[in-house]
C-alpha cells in the first residue's frame, strides 16, 4: 500500500465509504425471501447468487488480462469512458467530456466531486497514476500492449487529463480507455511501481464503480454491494447485493442451477449442459452476439525447429505450423464438442466484424474449410521436415470450460490419425498456466479470447505487434508498420481494406491458428432479468443490470 500523496491535497476521511463485511450465503439464497437491499444503493431487490467456472487471476488491473478478473474490474472500478448497456459504443463515464484536441493529443475532463468508496478523492491525478503505472510495470500478464500508442499522460488540473499519443488520429483510443487497461485506481492505495496484492486492494475499498467488494475469497465467493457514491454512466445498480461464487466443476454448477442454489450461471457450462439446460422450465437460457475466439499460440522459440531449439530452422518451423493449418479441422471441434455453441472460424478477425476475412480457409486445408492430409505431407516433406513430428501441445484444464479436454483430445486426434504428428499432450491449471505460458515453458498451447473492445484491432494489436501479450516471439516489422498504419487511417473504407491486408500477412506466418468463435451464453432461473440487457456487443458482463423479478 502506498502512503499518503506528499502533496497533501487529500484528507481520508474516517468514516467515509461502505464497511468491509462478510455477506453469508444463507442470507441471499435462491429462493428470494431475504431482503439484499441493505448496501446503501439506490437500486434494491433481493440478493442475486452468480455462478462461473472463470478464474481471477489478480484484480490488480495492472496485473491481469483475462476474463474472469477483468468480470470483477468492470463491477468495482470506474473507466473514463465505458459502452452502455446494449451498446458498443464508448460514452463518457466518470468522464464530463473526451475528445482529440490535436492529433496526437486526447483530452479528458472529469467529473467533479468523485470520490473513491473509502472517502479519497478521484481526480486527473489518479488517472495520470492508473495510467503510468501500467507502463511502468509491464506485467506479463497485465493490458499494458493495449497502451503502445501512449507517449504520455498528464494532469495539468484536478479535472483534466491530456493523453499524448504518439501516432495521430488514434481511431480506437477512446476504445482503449474502456479496456481491461482502463480502469482507474486510487494512488493513495495501490502501487506505483509492483502489483498491489487483491487483500490490500480489497481493504483499502479502493474501488469507485457500480459495486464495492465487501468479501473476497479469491477463486471460492466474492461479495458485492452497490456503492452509493458510484457517478458514471451506468447508474445504480437493479440488485443491491450480489455474490459470486466459483466452482471448480462445471456440473457441478449445472446442478446448482437446475437446484436454485445459483440464480445466474456465466461461463462456462459445458455445450452437453446448455443443451440439456434449454428443455428447463425453471430456467431460461439467454444467447448473446459473440466475439470470443479460440486459437493456438505457437511460441517461435520452443515450437519444433525454434530458435533456440538444437535443430532450429525458420523454414521448417513454419511448415510445422502450416501443416497443423492443413489438418485442423474446425467443423468436426465445432460440431462435436460444442454442438453449435461454438462455429469454425477461418479468420483472425472474428466474422461480424468490420474487416473479417476467411485467409485461413483459402491458404489451408482443402480450400473449402475442411482438412487436407495431403496438403499437409507435402509441405513438410518439402521442408525437409522428418515425421512424425514430436509435438508438445499444452491446454488449460479449468479455465476455458469443461470441454476443453474432449477438445484438445480431438486436436490431437486429428494431428495423429495422419501418422505426420506425434503429440504430447498436457494440461496444468490456470494460475500456473498462466505464468509458465510467457516462460517459454508451451512449444503450442491454446488460449482463448474475450474482446476487450468491438473494433477489428483488437484481434491484431495485442497479438502481433513486437511486444504483443503473447509473448511468443513472433516479430514481423511488415506487420508492425500495416497495424500502426490502421490505427491512424481514419477512411473507414481505407482502414478496412488494412485490416484485411494485414491478416493475409499474418495468415502466411501463422504465429497463432484461430480455429474457433463462440456466443455469450447465460443461464437464468425463472423471475430473474437483465441478462438479455447485458449479453451484448461490448462483451461486459454488468451486475447490476441483473434483477429478480
Amino acid at each position: 500500500m502506498t502512503p499518503l500523496g506528499s502533496s497533501g491535497r487529500r484528507m481520508r476521511a474516517a468514516t467515509a465509504g461502505i464497511a468491509v463485511t462478510a455477506l453469508a450465503l444463507s442470507a441471499c439464497g435462491g429462493g428470494g425471501d431475504d431482503d439484499g437491499g441493505s448496501g446503501g444503493g439506490s437500486g434494491g431487490g433481493d440478493a442475486l447468487i452468480i455462478g462461473t467456472t472463470d478464474k481471477i487471476t489478480t484484480i490488480d488491473p495492472a496485473g491481469s488480462y483475462d476474463n474472469g478478473s477483468f468480470a470483477v474490474m468492470n463491477q468495482v472500478y470506474p473507466f473514463l469512458l465505458n459502452t452502455p448497456l446494449g451498446s458498443p459504443e464508448v460514452e463518457p463515464d466518470i468522464a464530463e467530456s473526451a475528445e482529440f484536441t490535436a492529433p496526437t493529443q486526447y483530452t479528458v475532463t472529469l467529473k467533479s466531486g468523485l470520490t473513491f468508496a473509502n472517502g479519497n478523492e478521484l481526480t486527473s491525478s489518479d488517472v495520470k497514476f492508473s495510467f503510468d503505472r501500467q507502463v511502468a510495470i509491464a506485467d506479463e500478464n497485465g493490458p499494458s500492449s493495449l497502451l503502445a500508442n501512449l507517449d504520455s499522460v498528464e494532469a495539468p488540473d484536478d479535472t483534466t487529463v491530456v493523453f499524448n499519443l504518439t501516432n495521430p488520429d488514434d481511431q480506437t483510443f477512446p476504445q482503449v480507455l474502456s479496456s481491461p487497461v482502463g480502469p482507474i485506481v486510487d494512488e493513495e492505495v495501490f502501487s506505483a511501481d509492483s502489483l498491489t496484492p487483491d487483500d490490500d486492494i480489497v481493504e483499502g475499498n479502493a474501488f469507485a464503480g457500480p459495486y464495492v467488494i465487501t468479501s473476497y475469497e479469491i477463486n471460492d465467493l466474492i461479495s458485492y454491494e452497490a456503492n452509493p457514491d458510484y457517478q458514471g454512466m451506468l447508474g445504480a445498480p437493479k440488485t443491491d447485493t450480489i455474490n459470486v461464487r466459483y466452482y471448480a466443476e462445471s456440473s457441478n454448477l449445472k446442478l446448482d442451477v437446475e437446484e436454485g442454489a445459483v440464480d445466474v450461471a456465466y461461463r462456462s457450462l459445458s455445450a452437453t449442459d446448455v443443451e440439456d439446460l434449454r428443455g428447463n422450465d425453471d430456467v431460461e437460457v439467454v444467447d448473446g452476439p459473440g466475439g470470443e475466439i479460440r486459437y493456438i499460440v505457437f511460441n517461435f522459440n520452443t515450437q519444433p525447429y525454434g530458435a533456440t531449439t538444437p535443430e532450429a530452422d525458420p523454414a521448417r518451423a513454419l511448415a510445422v505450423r502450416q501443416a497443423m493449418a492443413h489438418l485442423l479441422d474446425r467443423e468436426e471441434i465445432a460440431e462435436q464438442v460444442y454442438k453449435g455453441t461454438y462455429t469454425p472460424l477461418y479468420s483472425y478477425v472474428p466474422d461480424g466484424l468490420t474487416g473479417a476475412t476467411q485467409s485461413l480457409q483459402e491458404l489451408y486445408g482443402d480450400g473449402q474449410g475442411g482438412p487436407d492430409a495431403d496438403a499437409a505431407a507435402q509441405v513438410l516433406q518439402a521442408a525437409g521436415v522428418q515425421t512424425p513430428v514430436q509435438l508438445s501441445l499444452q491446454y488449460s484444464n479449468d479455465h476455458y470450460g469443461p470441454s476443453s479436454g474432449d477438445e484438445y483430445a480431438l486436436i490431437k486426434d486429428q494431428l495423429e490419425s495422419t501418422g505426420l504428428f506425434t503429440v504430447d499432450l498436457q494440461t496444468t491449471e490456470w494460475t500456473q498456466y498462466s505464468e509458465q505460458r510467457t516462460e517459454d515453458v508451451y512449444p503450442a498451447y491454446q488460449l482463448g479470447w474475450f474482446p476487450d473492445y468491438s473494433d477489428a484491432d483488437n484481434y491484431l494489436t495485442p497479438f502481433f505487434t513486437t511486444e504483443n501479450f503473447l509473448s511468443n516471439h513472433y516479430d514481423n516489422p511488415q506487420v508492425n508498420e500495416m497495424i500502426l498504419q490502421q490505427l491512424s487511417t481514419p477512411d473507414p473504407a481505407q482502414r478496412t481494406a488494412m485490416i484485411e491486408q494485414i491478416q493475409d500477412v499474418v495468415a502466411g506466418d501463422l504465429s497463432t491458428l484461430p480455429y474457433l468463435q463462440g456466443a455469450q451464453i447465460a443461464v437464468v432461473r425463472t423471475g430473474v432479468t437483465g441478462a438479455e440487457d447485458t449479453l451484448d456487443a461490448s462483451f461486459k458482463f454488468r451486475y447490476g443490470a441483473l434483477e429478480r423479478a
